[in-house]
């Protein structure tokens, strides 16, 4: 079970919320060799629990949380962020912590595939259908690749000129339709509550591949997974951290459903900033705040940023904009070297969900962080895959096959998919 055990681990210390060094010192072992279990297998360095340690975790898990810890994956039924009658993942409101916990230990089972070291056929024969009624690279194919490493196959299509619904065709004749031809639908559209009225006309999944200016439940995944597994690292927890979301808050649905699922969280401290025109709608914040966290606005980049652990950058929607847009607050809103290296620490993690604007004077992440460990905008894309293939495996039922249908994979993979990647950037 050695390919497993970073699964158990991992999901013990979500479970028991605690650090690596914490963890550590639960049972007793160094925290050198910790990290030699929690490293990926194809690592030199990695090494295999004792039978012992994994047996005194798992009576301590069951002491602390009450509860007896799954040997393996967890089963189908367990998961309850969806309906197995009409499963869909339409917003991000479907979820608890216990939930996000049971998806985020399917997702690290995954990660193999995702480091292509390892492939899996669950779902040879499936056919998922790609609707992207608006223009998309990274989510389009993430969603596409996940698929395909799952075993299954994928139809695409873009945009409104290639539909039947520029003839007049109705969200749900569209979906019955095309729910004869797949077994999974992602859907982007330009209206909010768009992908739900998808979901209405079908009985096999629907995933909301974003919804306008409403929500992008699986970016939000993502990244919530990405400040996981960067704050394991650092040896941090995510209850009482500091995050800051800076640029569109108005149209930005990442960040809508992002501040959602960190809101789950406990004693969080959030920081807005953005123009006044594009600060986070206030059903939101008060939202959050009657969970118990700390939220302020600022319309600036500046002291404000002190001690912050998060940094999580979005470009201006200009798509949503329906007058003339304000250009005059585009350079003041540029996360650069030079913000980070006058307000923040040494660990603050920089997020983007991407795409960034890096032409001269954008109000975006600038290009001269490329190369600064601080950036993990490439971990949370490449977190993406393993993120999305679990949500498709728990759609379809196949999650418990998992564990058992994973083989070698037959190519030589890069350790570093980027030439530019952390030295971190494998170290799990």
């Amino acid at each position: 079970m050695d390919e497993h055990q970073q699964v158990f681990l991992r999901d013990a210390m979500r479970r028991m919320n605690l650090t690596r060094d914490a963890l550590a010192s639960r049972i007793s072992v160094r925290r050198r060799a910790l990290d030699t279990w929690l490293l990926p297998t194809e690592s030199h360095e990695f090494r295999s629990m004792p039978d012992v340690v994994r047996q005194f975790l798992t009576e301590i898990m069951a002491r602390d949380t009450g509860e007896e810890h799954a040997q393996s994956v967890p089963k189908a039924a367990r998961h309850a962020f969806f309906d197995p009658a009409r499963p869909a993942l339409l917003s991000v409101d479907q979820f608890n912590r216990q939930a996000i916990d049971e998806l985020f230990q399917v997702v690290d089972l995954l990660q193999p595939i995702a480091r292509r070291n390892k492939t899996t056929r669950v779902l040879e024969g499936a056919v998922l259908g790609n609707l992207f009624f608006e223009a998309s690279t990274r989510t389009r194919v993430s969603f596409a690749s996940a698929f395909c490493r799952l075993g299954g196959s994928v139809c695409d299509t873009t945009g409104f000129t290639f539909s039947s619904m520029a003839k007049g065709e109705s969200i749900y004749d569209t979906s019955r339709v095309m729910s004869g031809y797949v077994d999974a639908l992602v859907v982007r559209h330009p209206e909010r509550g768009s992908v739900a009225e998808f979901a209405a006309a079908t009985n096999i999944p629907i995933i909301n591949g974003g919804d306008g200016p409403g929500e992008h439940p699986t970016q939000a995944l993502l990244d919530l997974y990405t400040i996981q597994r960067e704050f394991s690292r650092l040896g941090r927890l995510l209850d009482g951290s500091h995050i800051a979301l800076i640029g569109d808050l108005r149209f930005g649905r990442t960040v809508h459903s992002l501040i959602k699922l960190l809101a789950l969280y406990r004693g969080l401290r959030f920081t807005l900033i953005a123009p006044d025109e594009l600060q986070m709608p206030k059903s939101i914040i008060d939202a959050v705040v009657s969970q118990g966290h700390a939220v302020e606005t600022e319309s600036m980049l500046n002291e404000n940023l002190a001690g912050v652990d998060v940094l999580y950058a979005t470009r201006i929607q200009r798509e949503r904009f329906t007058g003339e847009i304000p250009e005059d607050f585009a350079p003041a809103f540029q996360v650069n070297r030079a913000v980070l290296e006058q307000f923040c620490n040494p660990h603050t993690v920089v997020m983007h969900p991407l795409p960034r604007d890096s032409r001269p004077g954008a109000n975006d992440l600038s290009t001269d962080l490329d190369h600064d460990p601080r950036l993990a905008i490439f971990r949370q894309t490449d977190n993406g895959i393993a993120v999305r293939m679990a949500i498709f495996a728990v759609l379809l039922g196949v999650d418990h096959l998992l564990a058992r249908s994973m083989r070698d994979a037959t190519w030589r993979a890069p350790r570093n998919v980027g030439p530019n990647d952390a030295v971190f950037a494998g170290f799990d």
